[in-house]
């Protein structure tokens, strides 16, 4: 048999939209609004939420984690993507393609397990209100994020050892905007069954394990609302949970769709496409959708604006 030469990766190259570099310098302006919109519109999220006591509510408290999350999530990824933009190709390093993917996927989870939580919070609030303040306690809440964040990290780690336990050897061009899991097993010389299969793994124990507790909770919110007499206040329940459901499908929708499926003979542009929709846009509009949406956040904005302009 002949031999093949295989010589091992130690870095990788991102060349995601660099085949039309004329593009490069309003794709990078693009990103660097949408990124600057996101710290914006999310740090002022989490500002307004500790200034205004009227927001000092379990589902507020949970939504300023979120917000804090989705700037930790985009600056993993669309720093990344500006200079990959601006130098027409960016080289990582082994040890920082593992770093990305490892907080990629920390933040990510995180995200998933907070919008579950904020489904459990929205069907207490409907369901049983009257036990709602001694169901959704600040131990609860706090045991909640907790939860949350160690979910997330063990989920992290085992995604992280498992991908990278892999043989990478030749091409080292990632057609994408950051180290994540499709397309580096593209890259792989070896065997790497173990590791699609972690990939299954992760997306059962983590996508539809939250989207099983969100479905549940907005069954029973549904069934709950459908017994309301009236049809203003049938509105005025669902209007409470419109936000979380926007956000939900967005966010869940886009990653089915990566990870939730066979990532061999894929579209790279496509994948890029929805990978930019999720790391970069969903980030930024989250304060836009509990905003516009929301009646609370709307009056506390108010509230804040007249305190800074009679000051």
């Amino acid at each position: 048999m002949a031999k093949v030469n295989l010589t091992l990766v130690t870095e990788f190259l991102l060349i995601a939209f660099t085949e039309h570099p004329e593009r490069g310098l309003p794709l990078f302006h693009l990103f660097l609004f949408i990124y600057l919109f996101t710290l914006l519109g999310n740090s002022g999220m989490i500002v307004l939420i500790r200034m205004d006591r009227r927001l000092h509510t379990p589902m507020y408290f949970l939504l300023s984690h979120l917000s804090f999350m989705d700037i930790c999530y985009s600056s993993v990824t669309v720093p990344q993507t500006m200079a990959v933009l601006w130098e027409h190709g960016a080289t990582l390093s082994y040890a920082r393609c593992v770093a990305q993917f490892f907080l990629f996927t920390f933040f990510g989870s995180i995200d998933c397990y907070l919008l579950a939580f904020m489904a459990y919070d929205r069907y207490v609030a409907v369901c049983q209100p009257l036990l709602y303040v001694t169901i959704m306690t600040q131990k609860a809440l706090l045991s909640f994020v907790a939860g949350a964040y160690v979910a997330g990290l063990l989920s992290a780690l085992v995604r992280t050892i498992s991908a990278f336990s892999l043989s990478f050897c030749g091409n080292n061009e990632i057609d994408f905007i950051f180290c994540d899991l499709p397309p580096l097993l593209k890259l792989t010389c070896g065997e790497s069954y173990t590791q699609e299969l972690v990939i299954v793994v992760f997306a059962i124990f983590v996508i539809p394990a939250c989207m099983v507790i969100i479905v549940v909770s907005y069954l029973f919110i549904i069934v709950a609302i459908l017994r309301i007499p009236s049809a203003g206040g049938r509105a005025k329940t669902f209007s409470t949970c419109a936000s979380h459901i926007t956000a939900v499908s967005l966010f869940f929708g886009t990653l089915i769709f990566m990870y939730l499926r066979d990532n061999s003979g894929q579209d790279s542009e496509k994948d890029r496409v929805v990978s930019v929709f999720y790391t970069t846009v969903i980030p930024m509009l989250n304060p836009l959708i509990y905003s516009l949406r929301n009646k609370e956040v709307k009056e506390a904005l108010r509230r804040a604006l007249s305190r800074v302009k009679s000051a």
